[in-house]
């Protein structure tokens, strides 16, 4: 027991990271981003073939269904328990200046929204299989390593980075996808009334210009997140992003057309005016 509580206070006071921190956990982290944009794009090429089991897309052949708010809950909360962990046990070596807390606040803000209050406004929502629970866990927590330790260990920012048109756009972006992305969450959350099955056409705020509104918030978000990090994690995270939820618009963007007859033929999959 006494050797346990001596390697908490090790890990928690910062000895444990200045031992891992350095060119080769850098090298490591950089493989790690190549290696997740990889991943996604080979994900969806094989979406193509395989369609992978979430939502209205859901077969319970994936394995035992876990129930929806529980499932959002605890696949996303490594997404902002990683990186809090690693800010409270690193060193600190970057968190002295704003920028990095600023940049690290942003992370910690869509995160605290998507696995503390998303998931629990759902309105009933459908198991998700074990599967891609699966699947959702060790990518936030994998992502959640890379942008907690990459914000608070390694990125390196001018005094003046809060001031520079970089950032200013990046946060644009990130504030303008945010805002959209949790519009469009609450536009698809009220779209049937209390008792209702069944699915309906989204309309209102950016879905009146494309099918994937939330998803194109979210991309938005995060592509102005990697613009005002500047880091190659950050970019990794907002390229997966983009393959990803923009594959599940394309599919999305078609059900709709197949599902609804009246469904409005001039909206776009995921950008506006443009595709």
């Amino acid at each position: 027991m006494e050797e346990a509580a001596a390697l908490s206070r090790s890990v928690c006071s910062g000895g444990f990271w200045r031992r891992i921190s350095g060119p080769e956990e850098k090298r490591v982290m950089e493989l790690m981003s190549y290696g997740l944009m990889g991943s996604m794009a080979a994900a969806v090429v094989l979406a193509k073939y395989i369609q992978l089991p979430y939502g209205r897309y859901t077969s319970l052949s994936f394995g035992r269904p876990v129930p929806a708010k529980l499932a959002w809950a605890v696949q996303e909360a490594p997404a902002f328990l990683v990186p809090l962990i690693l800010v409270l046990c690193s060193d600190g070596a970057r968190l002295s200046f704003w920028p990095n807390r600023t940049l690290l606040a942003l992370f910690f803000i869509h995160y605290t929204y998507r696995s503390f209050i998303f998931p629990f406004l759902i309105r009933g929502g459908k198991p998700t299989p074990a599967f891609t629970f699966l699947l959702a866990f060790i990518f936030c927590l994998y992502n959640g390593y890379l942008q907690g330790r990459s914000l608070s260990n390694y990125a390196e920012y001018s005094s003046d980075w809060l001031t520079v048109l970089r950032f200013i756009l990046g946060f644009t972006g990130w504030l303008s996808g945010l805002l959209i992305h949790v519009h469009s969450d609450n536009i698809l959350r009220n779209l049937r009334k209390p008792g209702e099955t069944g699915y309906k056409i989204p309309r209102g705020g950016m879905f009146e210009y494309v099918s994937g509104a939330n998803f194109f918030g979210e991309i938005l978000e995060w592509c102005g997140f990697a613009v005002a990090c500047c880091t190659l994690e950050s970019t990794a995270f907002a390229t997966s992003t983009f393959l990803i939820l923009g594959r599940r618009a394309y599919s999305h963007h078609h059900w709709y057309l197949n599902k609804f007859e009246d469904y409005p033929r001039s909206r776009k999959i995921l950008i506006p005016f443009v595709f």
